[in-house]
């Protein structure tokens, strides 16, 4: 066997990952660990940190795949001929095209970026990233499998993240004017599309497989270690609950093909918290921040995440509160 193949292959990082998770899945039932894996709250914290990072990966993986063959190779400019020239009109035409342009949040700004290169005005760029990791196929049927076939949930997830992206777009016509995002030049890959195809899918896997298992262990620990009072006082405050999981969101930082089973998970909190938790996570996050930071200039973030964010809270609170 080619081991360097198998170790440049774009389906190394995703089989890495599930060895990780099949080892620990069979230290958690093996003899060997004694009274360390038989303890109940550790045999918990796995089954639901396993459960959850098993069940999303599917689901990641497919994301990532479209995401990356649209980045690298659908043109900018087969989007751009689809948009209206008006901006006002583009925009909510940018935030649909989400659905049939899917992309996560690692390949959003990058291909927001290569349209403003092509003529796209700004404010539709930005629609087009904020909606594409939130409202595309593959993460609404993984937040219909991960709440158990919860259509009211699913509407809830589409409808806010849909209405945050072009709230926001919308807002961005009168006041991106003051603040134009610093775009950097691209620069191509020296092997070619296919190459890049490759490389961009290693690399995301591993990347958004890494936060999975964060925000996975994340919620497993706030599910068995963290005592049932401290969550029950957050979870039962319905200012606190929305905004303890919307910092969340934003910390670890979860693939929007898998956050669903995360926000499953914090089974504690309301499903408006849940749906916050959803709606945040794919246009806000720490790694969207430093992304846009380096892609667009630090000015030009201080202004655009502030407002995504309000605008996401908002949305996600209205339609949450109209829907579930």
């Amino acid at each position: 066997m080619d081991l360097s193949a198998l170790r440049r292959s774009p389906l190394a990082p995703a089989l890495l990952l599930l060895g990780v998770l099949a080892a620990l899945a069979m230290w958690s039932r093996a003899p060997v660990a004694g009274a360390v894996a038989d303890h109940p709250a550790l045999q918990a914290w796995l089954t639901t940190m396993l459960s959850m990072s098993v069940q999303a990966l599917p689901f990641l993986v497919l994301g990532v795949l479209l995401s990356s063959a649209i980045s690298v190779l659908v043109p900018p400019r087969l989007l751009e001929r689809a948009l209206p020239a008006n901006p006002v009109a583009a925009v909510p035409v940018a935030g649909t095209a989400g659905i049939l342009l899917p992309g996560c949040e690692c390949a959003s700004v990058p291909v927001s970026s290569a349209l403003m290169r092509s003529g796209v005005a700004p404010a539709v760029a930005l629609t087009f990233q904020l909606a594409a990791p939130a409202v595309n196929p593959v993460v609404l049927a993984s937040t219909a499998v991960a709440f158990g076939g919860s259509w009211t949930m699913v509407t809830a997830r589409f409808l806010a993240s849909w209405l945050t992206a072009v709230v926001v777009g919308l807002v961005w016509i009168k006041l991106g004017k003051d603040h134009v995002p610093a775009i950097r030049a691209r620069h191509e890959h020296e092997h070619g599309r296919w190459r890049a195809l490759m490389d961009e899918l290693s690399h995301d896997v591993l990347q958004a497989g890494g936060y999975l298992v964060v925000g996975a262990t994340i919620a497993a620990t706030l599910n068995v270690v963290v005592p049932t009072e401290w969550v029950g006082t957050v979870a039962g405050n319905p200012v606190l609950s929305v905004l303890a999981l919307a910092l969340l969101a934003m910390i670890v930082a979860v693939c929007s093909e898998a956050d669903a089973f995360v926000a499953a998970g914090l089974s504690a909190f309301s499903p408006l918290a849940q749906l916050v938790f959803m709606v945040v996570g794919p246009v806000v996050d720490i790694k969207l921040i430093a992304m846009q930071v380096g892609t667009y200039g630090k000015k030009f973030a201080l202004v655009f995440v502030p407002l995504t964010l309000v605008v996401a809270l908002n949305c996600a609170n209205w339609i949450g509160t109209l829907l579930l």
